[in-house]
This record gives C-alpha cells, sequence and structure tokens, in this order.
C-alpha cells in the first residue's frame, strides 16, 4: 500500500508523543507495575489517536484502517510493550464490536468518551479455565426484568484495576457454545464487580493485569452489543484487528530488536574488532532483515484486506502466528550478541525480549493459529 503524507503525519505525530509524554516515566512505570492510563488516555484522545479508524458521529477521525495501523506500528517508538498493549486494547481489542454493531445510544455512553481518552476500557473474555478455548466459557448473564444479571470470573485482564468499563463475553443462553453468547458492556464501577487480584508478569510490566470476579453484577440489557447470541461472532470479529495489532507490534518489535542490536555491536569490541565486523553476526541480523520484510508484507495483505471490506482472518491468523515466532526469534538472537548487558534487567534488549514473549499466548496462542489455519487449509481434524 502506497502512504500518504497523512500517513506519515499520523506517524509523526504519535513518535513525538512518545518521546515527550511516555519515554521520560517508562522506567518510573515499569518499576511500579501500572503507568497512569487515565493521563496517559486524555493526552492521546486529545490528539485523536484512540479514534482513528472510529465512525465520527461516535468522536473519530473515520479514516480507513491503514491509518489505525500506522499508528499501532509507530507506537514501537514507546520504549516498552506494556503502555503500547494497554494502548491498543483500547483502540482494537474492546471497542470494535462496539463502533461496529453497538447502539447510538450505547456508543455516546461508552464509545465517545473512550476514544476522546476519558473513559480507560478492558476486554473480558478469557477466564481462569477457558483462554483461547472462547466457546468453553462460563460465566453467564441471566434475564432478570429488562437487567441481565453476571456471574463468574474474567482472567488476563489488561487494564482490569483501572479500566472504567469492560466488554464482557458471557454465555446469554443455554443454547451451543458458538450461539448462546452476548457481548456486554459492564462498567466496573458496578456493584459485584472486583478485581480479585492484580497479577505480576514476566514482562509487560508497566501495564496492569487483572483477574475480575463477578458477582450478581446486574446491567441493563440494553448494554448489551448488537444482537443477542451474536457475541461469539462479534468477537471473532475483534481477533481481527487483535491479531493483526500483535502482527504489526511483531514486525516493528524485531525491527527495533535489529535495529537496536547493529547500534549496540557496532560500538562493542571484542578480540579487537566491532561484534557487528564478525560475518557470523552481520549475516544473522540479515536473516532476521528478512524475515521482518516477509512478515511486514503478509500483515499488510490483511491490513489492505479489512480496508476494501474482506475477511483477513487467514492473514491475520498467519501474521500473528509468525509475529510471535519471528519476536521469540529476535529477541533471543540479538540479546545474545549483547552479551552479559543483553541479561542485565534494564537494558532495552531484556525489556523486549521479556515484553514480547507474550504474542506466542496471548490473542489465541500459536497452537491456536494453527488450528484455525488447518480449517482453511481442508485438514483440521475435529475431536471424536
Amino acid at each position: 500500500m502506497q502512504l500518504t503524507p497523512e500517513h506519515e503525519a499520523l506517524r509523526d505525530t504519535v513518535k513525538r508523543f512518545a518521546k515527550e509524554h511516555v519515554n521520560p516515566y517508562v522506567d518510573e512505570w515499569e518499576a511500579a507495575q501500572i503507568f497512569p492510563a487515565h493521563q496517559v488516555f486524555k493526552q492521546l484522545g486529545d490528539l485523536g489517536l484512540l479514534g482513528v479508524n472510529k465512525p465520527v458521529e461516535d468522536g473519530g477521525m473515520g479514516l480507513d484502517y491503514s491509518y489505525a495501523a500506522v499508528v499501532t506500528e509507530a507506537m514501537s517508538a514507546i520504549d516498552c510493550g506494556g503502555i503500547p498493549m494497554a494502548i491498543g486494547v483500547q483502540t482494537d481489542m474492546a471497542t470494535p464490536a462496539l463502533a461496529r454493531h453497538g447502539s447510538a445510544e450505547l456508543r455516546a455512553e461508552f464509545l465517545a468518551p473512550a476514544i476522546r481518552g476519558e473513559m480507560v476500557t478492558c476486554l473480558g473474555v478469557s477466564e481462569v479455565g477457558s483462554g483461547s478455548d472462547v466457546a468453553s466459557i462460563k460465566t453467564r448473564a441471566r434475564k432478570d426484568g429488562d437487567d441481565y444479571i453476571i456471574d463468574g470470573g474474567k482472567m488476563w485482564t489488561t487494564s482490569g484495576t483501572q479500566a472504567d468499563w469492560c466488554c464482557v463475553l458471557a454465555n446469554t443462553s443455554d443454547g451451543a457454545a458458538h450461539k448462546n453468547k452476548s457481548l456486554i458492556v459492564v462498567p466496573m464501577k458496578t456493584p459485584g464487580v472486583s478485581v480479585a487480584r492484580k497479577l505480576k508478569k514476566v514482562g509487560m510490566d508497566s501495564s496492569d493485569t487483572a483477574q475480575l470476579h463477578f458477582d450478581g453484577v446486574r446491567v441493563p440489557q440494553r448494554y448489551r452489543i448488537g444482537q443477542e447470541g451474536l457475541g461469539f461472532i462479534y468477537q471473532m470479529e475483534q481477533f481481527q484487528y487483535e491479531r493483526l495489532f500483535a502482527a504489526i507490534k511483531g514486525y516493528a518489535g524485531a525491527q527495533k530488536a535489529i535495529d537496536l542490536t547493529i547500534g549496540y555491536t557496532r560500538e562493542r569490541q571484542a578480540f579487537g574488532r566491532s561484534i557487528l565486523d564478525n560475518q557470523y553476526v552481520s549475516y544473522r541480523l540479515a536473516e532476521l532483515q528478512a524475515e521482518v520484510d516477509a512478515l511486514k508484507a503478509l500483515t499488510w495483505h490483511g491490513i489492505e484486506t479489512i480496508v476494501a471490506g474482506g475477511d483477513a482472518t487467514r492473514s491475520a491468523t498467519s501474521a500473528k502466528l509468525k509475529a510471535g515466532r519471528l519476536l521469540r526469534e529476535a529477541s533471543d538472537t540479538c540479546l545474545q550478541f549483547w552479551g552479559g548487558m543483553g541479561y542485565v534487567h534494564d537494558s532495552p534488549i531484556s525489556r523486549l525480549w521479556r515484553d514480547t514473549r507474550l504474542t506466542s499466548i496471548g490473542g489465541g496462542a500459536d497452537e491456536v493459529m494453527l488450528q484455525i489455519l488447518t480449517k482453511f487449509m481442508g485438514t483440521f481434524q475435529a475431536r471424536g
């Protein structure tokens, strides 16, 4: 896709924002294991960066998805993975279904403030016993008059300790597992919503991750996104954006690892010459660069498919799978070239190594991506 001056202007805005408003505080927020999401998101909202491809009537820019993709790519200028991931939850994981299927009233109440950065959102899909197997979730929303009463819990909830509302996937009937679910907006201050615990992770330190508990949580049925029983389908649609987000962050993160390592190994001396002067090192980095270029092309094929109004499930699935694996290879290889400094907790390559490991797990593990691809290939074997 040929990018326009408008694309590049957005890229420059994001990089400037990262340099001025985020990176000076990243080390502090990483140490605290949380960043001030309301403060940062309000700044992003004031720049229009939380609604690039959201409808104008809801306060968004109304641009096509390629512009949002450029913003995601430029987020690699932030010196950690946790903050960009939290931003991605706000833009690409918890709000696409609301923007596409929510009523005008619901969008005005929850989407518009999220676009302005006045509300922080989180996504409630995974549970203690149901991660990549979305169909097996147990959280239930039963009808009581004009309300739903929700019982259950959610796990791995990014921004869960400070979010204002959660996009919750819950069973709303006793039907088939793929037809009995609905997406429901649940304000986090509703009685019965509690943070069971804040999770300490291997990486993504500045992003707070929570286990949530719902005990008799009453919300009006008008908080349901779209039609009842279509929540599984809506969530699969949201996964397209989440997985392309992961793929974009994947090639951008791998590129950052390569660039950082070229700079470091060019300066680091051993045996009378720079580490980069060793043919193995430069060739290995060149191999990784070729993989980054290939992943970027695949990812942008998926982006262009969405812009054209098509179904990007296959491209997004392949790209997400390759992104996780490339990040593991690139970050580990590059860390090795940093030597002892690569194993220091606060070095940039060490942080990137820790933060990017999640890509092969979150948003559908590698094994789930492979299962989806076998369905496209006609080789899927259902459990007997």
